[in-house]
């Protein structure tokens, strides 16, 4: 159990700009929404976030929907949400649920 000890301690990993970066799992779905949650939590005062997606296979309304409120809050507090690494999944939900513009995605040509 020292891994869960030692990984809660741990600084997330910084962007080269100082932005924290949080990385998706593979399955974004329901089941793991509270732990991303936490994540977001912990890196929600470093004032600027990263998302990397690049291992995003499976997503959900319910991880979308977080992530839509991440952005907001960043924004109240004068932060940033930036992407890194998306890719068709991510565009794609996001696309049928009209959230392209609320999580500020690159357009997917770019991406």
């Amino acid at each position: 159990m020292g891994g869960k000890r030692a990984a809660k301690n741990k600084q997330p990993p910084a962007a080269a700009d100082g932005a924290a970066v949080v990385c998706l799992p593979a399955d974004c779905r329901l089941a793991v929404q509270m732990a991303l949650k936490e994540q977001l939590q912990q890196v929600l005062q470093h004032g600027d976030i990263v998302i990397d997606a690049q291992a995003l296979e499976r997503v959900d309304t319910a991880a979308l929907q977080l992530l839509v409120l991440l952005r907001r809050e960043l924004e109240h507090n004068g932060g940033a949400l930036a992407w890194r690494g998306t890719n068709e999944v991510l565009h794609e939900a996001a696309a049928l649920l009209g959230l392209e513009q609320s999580l500020n995605l690159p357009t997917a040509t770019s991406a």
